[in-house]
């Protein structure tokens, strides 16, 4: 297992760096100035120049590239003798640094990833990452929690009433419910929510996670703004689990055991839910936490139109601003929560499943 980890970790190093790579270059070809942007329309070429000394963008493209490689790198090459030179060893910019050994003027640190500041605010792009992200893993879980227990109770009557009235709409509303995109559904139900219906339901198309006491200072969790993005966002992981427990149950059902169960004397509650339920489960277990990744990745536009304070929201004002710094340290996030949760579901495959082996 151990050396299937390593594996792994090295692949996902790879597709860390194509992710690296492609955003990089597809950024810095567009249309569009950062220097131009902080300063305004009426700048003079001076202070634009300034800048751009100033963020590095004075310098060749492959020199920017091979720059932030360094950055964000665990393992990085610096000059320590001139403050001047484009990859000098700056202490206050690489936190929790270590150098390892020297080579000419050259040393070679160990450090955390460094992922600039913005550009626009000066924040540190990491700062800004771990404000944003617990909202976004909050929503993500919320969303999956409703789809998990929903679509499983909404499959297992699905293959309970197989070809009845109740099993046809159940898949009829699966296939739209997979086929509609997230954005759309979630003006729609934003719309029919938390305005036409707004007076019967009390629910809020913004608002925060949280309000704070403007006298004690107190901390409150406002769970009525999570229902509306948490419900939209798991629309069509709910839908596909409702589609996979049906088919799986129908699977195993069909097997020798089960049918030497009915014969033993088994009620149908009892066969299904002691025996069936949870070697049909397998497959759903899976896939719910392979979709909880994809959901962290998808809830830009959701939180985008429910003024959810979340990584999606970051990632959609970094691209309006053109702060690069934001939107790369964004998606290399995300890239790296994805591939963490890829290893980890094909893990979870051998703990469901012992005839699973990893290679």
């Amino acid at each position: 297992m151990i050396q299937y980890i390593v594996k792994r970790l090295l692949y996902g190093i790879l597709v860390l760096w194509g992710v690296v790579t492609i955003v990089f270059f597809l950024f810095n070809i567009l249309p569009g100035d950062a220097a131009q942007m902080l300063m305004g329309q009426r700048s003079d070429v001076s202070s634009v120049e300034a800048i751009k000394k100033d963020l590095g963008l004075d310098k060749p493209l492959t020199t920017q590239y091979l720059n932030f490689l360094n950055d964000i790198s665990f393992i990085s090459f610096h000059n320590i003798d001139d403050p001047d030179h484009f990859w000098y060893y700056d202490q206050e910019k690489y936190k929790a640094s270590v150098e390892l050994f020297m080579m000419g003027h050259t040393a070679v640190v160990a450090k955390m990833p460094y992922l600039r500041q913005s550009y626009q605010s000066k924040r540190d792009v990491t700062s800004i990452i771990a404000e944003a992200f617990p909202k976004t893993l909050v929503l993500a879980t919320a969303s999956i929690v409703i789809a998990m227990l929903i679509g499983i109770l909404l499959g297992i009557l699905s293959a309970i009433y197989k070809d009845s009235f109740l099993d046809r709409m159940l898949l009829v509303l699966s296939s739209l419910g997979m086929s509609i995109p997230s954005f759309f559904a979630a003006i729609i139900i934003a719309w029919l929510f938390a305005f036409v219906l707004a007076d019967f339901t009390g629910l809020e198309m913004f608002g925060s996670l949280y309000s704070v006491n403007d006298y004690t200072g107190e901390v409150y969790l406002n769970l009525k703004n999570l229902i509306l993005p948490a419900i939209t966002l798991g629309i069509r992981p709910l839908a596909i689990v409702v589609s996979l427990t049906r088919s799986s149950l129908l699977d195993v059902l069909s097997q020798d055991y089960i049918r030497t169960a009915y014969a033993k004397g088994l009620s149908k509650s009892q066969v299904i839910f002691r025996h069936a339920l949870k070697n049909a489960l397998n497959p759903v277990l899976t896939a719910i936490t392979g979709w909880f990744a994809s959901l962290m990745a998808g809830a830009v536009f959701v939180e985008y139109v429910f003024d959810w304070k979340g990584i999606g929201i970051v990632i959609v004002d970094a691209l309006e601003k053109y702060d690069l710094p934001v939107i790369m340290g964004s998606v290399l996030f995300i890239s790296v929560v994805l591939i963490i949760v890829n290893i980890v579901v094909d893990l979870l495959y051998t703990l469901l499943d012992p005839r699973v082996r990893l290679s």
